[in-house]
């Protein structure tokens, strides 16, 4: 059986010179087809891939800045910058709050939409009432496709009184 390049006829079939085939076909070997398949897998693959990549990218909310205040009836304002590669309603950093030693939270931000084009953010939340035997508070946010685990700042109120 000899077979030319230009003898090729569909994508299952190849054409046979000797005509011991009807109509001059015969079915093209089960593994060529499957070689022709592999690039289609392959760039389903990759594209699914690039897609868990392009959603890892914008990352955790992290906490670049915190600044504290102490107000004249004993409350805390505390101004935080935020930065989060925002992406829209569906992945944005969404909440800071202010973490006690013991995990109580002291006070939070609700940040109410993404701030896709305003990165850092700074954001502030005053009226948070911290018992004077707490000297050191975390700061940390979260955002809607990761929750917490971003960087997170610690703020020494001792060295604020």
């Amino acid at each position: 059986m000899t077979r030319f390049p230009s003898d090729f006829g569909s994508a299952r079939q190849t054409r046979v010179r000797d005509g011991r085939h009807a109509h001059g076909f015969a079915p093209r070997p089960a593994a060529v087809t499957q070689f022709a398949l592999a690039p289609v897998f392959l760039v389903s693959l990759f594209a699914l891939f690039l897609a868990m990549a392009v959603t890892a990218l914008a990352g955790e909310a992290d906490i670049v800045g915190a600044e504290a205040e102490r107000s004249g009836d004993g409350t805390w304002r505390f101004e935080v910058t935020v930065r989060h590669a925002d992406e829209g309603w569906d992945h944005y950093a969404d909440l800071w709050q202010v973490i006690a030693p013991d995990g109580t939270v002291l006070g939070e931000r609700v940040l109410a939409h993404p701030h896709v084009n305003e990165q850092p953010f700074t954001r502030s939340l005053a009226g948070v009432a911290i018992d004077d035997e707490i000297g050191v508070v975390t700061i940390r946010a979260r955002d809607s496709v990761h929750g917490f685990g971003g960087a997170e700042m610690e703020v020494d109120l001792d060295a604020l009184r």
